[in-house]
């Protein structure tokens, strides 16, 4: 059973073509490769811009997702498809990132990249708390919280995007459910 991803729905023709890019791309063809990259980067970009925020390594995430993902194709089994494949490549991406800077002092990042400049200075400083939020947030809630509040996954499926059983992903939604509750009740 493929995972429902945040790219548009795919028939089944482009997902058979998708299957075979990956097979001749995972036999070294560097044109099948380049094709499945440009048909996901996008996705991808904004799948690790909603994960870990506007961060300044988010090419260098990307990037790091497609090499893995270039490695890992003779591995893939079919088992999902290529896009969900690759969306929990860029998940781990995204939680080895968080969990990394969790360890070390981060710097503010900036939102110009995030918001479009035209908005009133209201807007801005929602999307500076609701990023403050997801910052006190460990990584695995952190992941779990966005794939399931914010890109509408089901538990199922962040389940078998983060590794983990379903019921282990509810519990870290309702985890930063709690925190969410408490900064509000503080406010």
């Amino acid at each position: 059973m493929a995972l429902r991803v945040a790219a548009p729905a795919a028939d089944e023709t482009d997902e058979l073509d998708e299957l075979e890019l990956a097979e001749r791309a995972a036999r070294g063809d560097h044109r099948a490769f380049s094709s499945l990259y440009r048909a996901h980067a996008d996705t991808i970009y904004g799948l690790i811009t909603r994960l870990v925020g506007p961060c300044a390594e988010r090419e260098d995430l990307m990037q790091e997702t497609f090499t893995r993902f270039h490695r890992a194709l003779p591995k893939y089994r079919r088992e999902a498809s290529v896009a969900t494949f690759l969306h929990s490549i860029a998940v781990r991406v995204a939680r080895d990132h968080l969990r990394a800077s969790a360890r070390r002092h981060r710097p503010d990042d900036s939102l110009d990249e995030l918001v479009a400049p035209d908005l009133p200075p209201e807007q801005w400083a929602e999307i500076g708390e609701v990023l403050c939020f997801l910052d006190t947030l460990s990584p695995d809630q952190r992941i779990a919280f966005v794939l399931r509040e914010v890109l509408d996954y089901t538990y199922p499926d962040i389940a078998k995007l983060v590794g983990c059983f379903a019921t282990t992903a509810r519990m870290r939604v309702a985890a930063a459910n709690r925190v969410l509750d408490q900064l509000r009740r503080q406010q």
